[in-house]
């Protein structure tokens, strides 16, 4: 059963370090993207993208590293086990993200480090964060489905589902930073949905914190963009938001909360499958972001703001479910 919500009381405690972090990203953005562009850690194209990114190839990669501030910040306002953790994770997911993304700018590799790799990590570090949260942070293995009905299960069956869960949802959300802007907008609204439903002081400061970093950060990577966030970025924000809805127990949510993600990610999977089968496309290119430009020439600040629109739409469905059916 999932317990009555509380919140934070003190709502500057919340919004002057998301004030901070916003000033300090937009801040010291132009000092980082000048520090990439120096040590020549630019953004390789893959060919078989559109013309129009072709142009990009050059842009600094790596931009996703000036969110540690808003996870230094973090640690600065609510120093405790559960922030801690929260700085872990995200630091964790971000460093396998930074391998790739160095491998692909230091040798203009658009393939990065293998998949093979990246799955090594992301499945070795879950399971290890999941049996801390676990054995440590004392979240049960239940999942709450409706009001007092929730799906009771074994730790070991929990422990599996989850770590396909989280490393799934990672790499989905992994996958939705494919256009300008296009992360940052969408990941917006779900850090809103956890600082809304948190009882956890640090949750609600981190989420809260995040929305501040990524609207500094979208003032240079909306379109055009002056660098691109990277796996350095978006595997980090993919870890950090599967976690969150770990540990606020709304995994039943998570289907509609993370539509987005999940549209883009079976996007690949059924195209790559389709094709496989029958040798031809069901989209014109995947992830379906590319798509609609393609075939309905929908730019990309149209794509950006359509997706940031059912990403906001999923949200409060997501809320309304949390308010009259998971909330006591």
């Amino acid at each position: 059963m999932i317990e009555k919500r509380k919140g934070v009381q003190n709502v500057s405690d919340l919004i002057i370090p998301a004030l901070i972090a916003f000033a300090a990203v937009t801040i010291l953005s132009p000092l980082l993207i000048s520090v990439l562009k120096k040590l020549k850690l630019l953004q390789p194209i893959r060919k078989e993208l559109p013309s129009d990114h072709q142009l990009k190839k050059g842009t600094p990669l790596m931009f996703g590293m000036i969110l540690f501030i808003g996870v230094i910040i973090s640690l600065i306002v609510y120093p405790s086990p559960l922030m801690y953790f929260l700085a872990v994770v995200y630091i964790l997911f971000s460093f396998i993200g930074f391998l790739d993304d160095f491998w692909k700018a230091s040798r203009q590799d658009p393939g990065g480090v293998s998949g093979k790799t990246k799955l090594m990590f992301q499945f070795v570090f879950t399971g290890s964060l999941l049996f801390y949260v676990i054995t440590v942070l004392g979240v049960d293995t239940s999942i709450g489905i409706f009001n007092e009905v929730s799906l009771n299960l074994h730790m070991a069956v929990y422990v599996i589902i989850i770590t396909l869960f989280v490393v799934g949802s990672a790499n989905a959300i992994n996958f939705t930073d494919g256009l300008d802007g296009l992360l940052g907008v969408v990941a917006i609204p779900t850090y809103f949905f956890f600082f809304i439903v948190s009882d956890k002081a640090e949750v609600q400061v981190f989420s809260l914190i995040m929305i501040g970093c990524l609207l500094g950060f979208l003032i240079y990577n909306i379109y055009p963009a002056k660098a691109f966030m990277g796996d350095t970025g978006s595997l980090a924000i993919g870890g950090s938001l599967s976690f969150l809805a770990v540990i606020e127990k709304v995994e039943i949510l998570i289907p509609v909360l993370f539509f987005i993600y999940f549209a883009e990610q079976l996007s690949v999977i059924l195209q790559v499958s389709f094709y496989k089968i029958t040798g031809k496309r069901i989209f014109r290119m995947t992830p379906i972001h590319y798509h609609f430009g393609l075939k309905y020439g929908w730019s990309e600040t149209t794509i950006v703001t359509a997706f940031g629109f059912i990403s906001w739409i999923c949200t409060f469905i997501c809320l309304a479910y949390w308010r009259f059916f998971l909330y006591l």
